[in-house]
């Protein structure tokens, strides 16, 4: 019996990397993350969530020849316009945390009423295989911003960000398990297990 084609995930977050193998499950690959790789760069200089994890996608496959994912997400707060969007990474500026990050928003929202505190929680799956195809898959799930930091898991703007359906709790009060049922990751990586259980169920096929 053939071993599973490897399948990289182009990030070296380890609380990511967690969360994206769960949501994958089963899928007929084995995930890998860019720690088992030569360490390389991609500056993310794309302009909306799409080019960054496409940027991200490409560079995976050409340096490590393998079919990669990755993701791209964005925090869209309707009070800032859609900020702080595809600068959500860096929001509180070069090299900041996301502690940083978090400070920052609950400080340029701390006068808004509950009312006027909704955001939009987006992400966007790039896949590419080695042979130039490239397919995208989005997650989205509403919300609002908390009034201040909670809980102790997740990462990123977990602790402030509460989902619609999630009884007023934030990403970091949940357990991996919860947040996945409904999260804009799980979405997006969702659908993008599906593809890739398609995709080997027709190979599957081909090689009868």
């Amino acid at each position: 019996m053939k071993p599973p084609q490897t399948l990289v995930i182009a990030t070296h977050n380890r609380h990511k990397l967690v969360e994206i193998r769960r949501i994958l499950g089963r899928i007929p690959f084995r995930a890998v993350g860019l720690d088992a790789f030569p360490s390389y760069t991609v500056r993310e200089t794309g302009r909306t969530l799409e080019e960054n994890a496409l940027l991200k996608v490409r560079k995976g496959v050409r340096m490590t020849g393998h079919p990669c994912l990755s993701d791209d997400s964005g925090l869209e707060v309707k009070a800032l316009g859609g900020a702080p969007g595809v600068f959500s990474a860096r929001y509180a500026g070069p090299g900041c945390s996301y502690e940083d990050n978090n400070r920052k928003l609950l400080r340029v929202l701390k006068d808004l009423p509950p009312s006027r505190r909704s955001a939009l929680f987006r992400c966007v799956v790039a896949y590419a295989a080695p042979d130039g195809r490239t397919r995208l898959f989005e997650g989205r799930v509403p919300g609002r911003i908390a009034s201040e930091a909670r809980g102790a898991g997740g990462f990123g703007y977990d602790p402030v960000f509460a989902p619609r359906g999630g009884g007023g709790r934030v990403f970091a009060e949940m357990t991996l398990e919860e947040k996945n049922a409904f999260s804009h990751r799980a979405r997006a990586f969702g659908r993008a297990a599906r593809f890739l259980a398609s995709r080997a169920f027709d190979k599957r096929k081909r090689g009868r």
